[in-house]
């Protein structure tokens, strides 16, 4: 009994640190438990609301289940590849432009480091305006409607409504995970209304996203690889995505 504890809890630890997972994924990382026993134990883990259970894999409750902590949890998970993606989309403000930055712990991180010159900046993301509330010379906008506890971004109707006459020159778009079949997804329909609208508007698509989020599926698809055109991402990035990136004309950074 105590090593199907510890095997649980590690797998629920490792669901935890990946955010959503696929079944193939788990078999590489426990390489000596057998297929029926990890389905056993995903089964049983999403019965104790340890985690939940997917088709083909399974997500972490940080991610489906709202809480105080989850951004601070997202915040500090790969970091030092964050800082790295904030210090390259910060190259991309332009005094004057007008720009959109989405829901997100690297979005938020953008917003942390950005410059106070001349601009106007909205946004859908409750900590991205408490870090945008420092800049003296640009112009904050923050949306207004429903509060979305998980991702601390504000959804709905009012919120695209408030979005959807703007012309963006540059949006920042956050990422929960991105694969060929899917593009890039998020958790949340509500929020992948209001990144589709942003999108919609916007001259010039940059997303923000760390290379552990390749080669996963989130349930709500809210751009596909054509539509952007610039990924600003670390420096562990696989080649197959890189080709992918060449082959749609898409700019890595």
């Amino acid at each position: 009994m105590e090593g199907m504890e510890k095997r649980r809890n590690d797998i629920v630890r490792y669901v935890n640190e990946q955010g959503n997972v696929t079944f193939n994924q788990l078999k590489e990382h426990f390489p000596s438990v057998s297929d029926m026993t990890l389905r056993t134990d995903l089964k049983a883990l999403d019965e104790q609301q340890k985690l939940v259970r997917i088709h083909g894999g399974a997500k972490s409750l940080e991610i489906v289940t709202g809480n105080d902590d989850v951004l601070k949890k997202r915040y500090i998970r790969n970091t030092e590849e964050k800082k790295i993606i904030a210090r390259k989309a910060l190259e991309l403000v332009k005094p004057n432009q007008t720009i959109f930055i989405d829901s997100g712990s690297t979005t938020t991180m953008l917003s942390n480091v950005l410059k106070d010159q001349p601009c106007t900046i909205f946004t859908n993301s409750i900590s991205c305006a408490v870090e945008l509330s420092r800049l003296k010379q640009a112009h904050c906008m923050l949306a207004g409607g429903t509060i979305n506890v998980n991702s601390l971004s504000v959804t709905g109707v009012d919120a695209v409504q408030f979005l959807e006459h703007v012309n963006f020159d540059t949006v920042f778009m956050g990422v929960t995970c991105f694969s060929k079949n899917s593009g890039f997804t998020c958790e949340s329909y509500q929020d992948a209304q209001v990144k589709r609208i942003a999108i919609q508007n916007a001259r010039k698509v940059v997303i923000l996203m760390d290379s552990s989020k390749i080669d996963k599926d989130g349930s709500y698809q809210f751009c596909s690889m054509k539509e952007a055109d610039i990924i600003v991402s670390d420096f562990h990035l696989p080649e197959s995505f890189k080709e992918e990136c060449e082959s749609m004309g898409v700019t890595i950074l």
